[in-house]
This record gives structure tokens, C-alpha cells and sequence, in this order.
């Protein structure tokens, strides 16, 4: 973990599983995200501990659309944001029963894969939570070692549990 000027980052961890998927999976996941396989430019394991799958699109606005239906694995979705746009890539994180707003692990994993693959170059930004009324940005930097993810967060609800 270390501080920089945004707020915190951490290191991402190595992945414990990598390179593509196996068809049956890439066609199941094109189904439940109710897209055409043609659609998924790439379906790569970046697993760094939950299971994480990643789809990616060809443009941020196809990820924006995306009405999946029942998810049984941990997906995470982008797509790269236009020219001009503050954004390198669209985000979404897709787990059984959940939407997640902002998902450090998978821009960890995420960021491995576009990195390694040449689809982005650090530092970029990339936006998640747009769908849900949410401005999670998460920022990307790279050094000759690691790859890091951080940002700040806004606290939306604090309390404590009573025993």
C-alpha cells in the first residue's frame, strides 16, 4: 500500500490464472450478458483470487448498454471510452446477484491484461459505477515492478453493528 496524491493505492497481486477462456464459457457468458460472441473482442481469465473473467468490447458504450441476465461467475466487463474522454476505459462488474460499483480487484486484474496485452498504456483512468449512479474512477499506474490501482472514495453510509 502506499499514498499518492489521489488517495491510497495498493500493488496488484500476481495472477493465479491467465489467457483465454475455453469457448463453451465465452459462449455462455455472451448469453447471459445477452450479446452476440461476435461482440467480445476478448474473454480472458485474470484471476487473482475470486475467479475473475474478463470481457472485453469495443467501445465504452457497448458496456454501458449491457442488460445481463443471471450471472454465475465473476465478470468483469470494459470497454475503451472515446477520444477526448477523461476515461481510458467503461468498467462493469458483473458477481452472482450483484452490480459492484467499484471493484478494486478486478481493475487489478483488469489492468494486468490490458497492460500486458498492449490495449493500454499507465497511467490511464478508468470509470466504473456509471450505471449505478456511482463516479468510481480508478486510477492505473505502472512501475518497472508493479502495477498499481488506487483513487479515493466517498463515504456514502457509516455506522456500527450492536451486539
Amino acid at each position: 500500500m502506499r499514498r499518492t496524491a489521489d488517495g491510497l493505492a495498493f500493488a496488484a497481486p500476481e495472477l493465479v490464472r491467465s489467457g483465454p477462456v475455453e469457448e463453451e464459457l465465452a459462449e455462455r457468458l455472451a448469453e447471459t450478458l445477452r450479446i452476440g460472441r461476435e461482440r467480445m473482442l476478448a474473454v480472458e481469465w485474470a484471476d487473482n483470487g475470486p475467479g475473475w473473467v474478463v470481457v472485453l468490447l469495443a467501445a465504452a458504450e457497448e458496456v454501458l448498454e449491457l442488460r445481463p441476465g443471471a450471472i454465475e461467475h465473476m465478470v468483469g466487463v470494459a470497454g475503451p471510452c472515446p477520444e477526448g474522454s477523461p476515461y481510458a476505459y467503461e468498467v462493469r462488474v458483473f458477481a452472482p446477484d450483484v452490480e459492484d460499483p467499484v471493484t478494486g480487484s478486478l481493475h487489478a486484474s483488469l489492468a494486468q491484461f490490458l497492460l500486458r496485452t498492449g490495449r493500454a498504456k499507465a497511467p490511464y483512468t478508468a470509470g466504473q459505477g456509471t450505471v449505478l449512479g456511482r463516479a468510481g474512477r480508478v486510477r492505473i499506474t505502472a512501475d518497472e515492478r508493479d502495477v498499481w490501482v488506487g483513487g479515493s472514495v466517498v463515504t456514502c453510509v457509516s455506522g456500527q453493528v450492536a451486539l
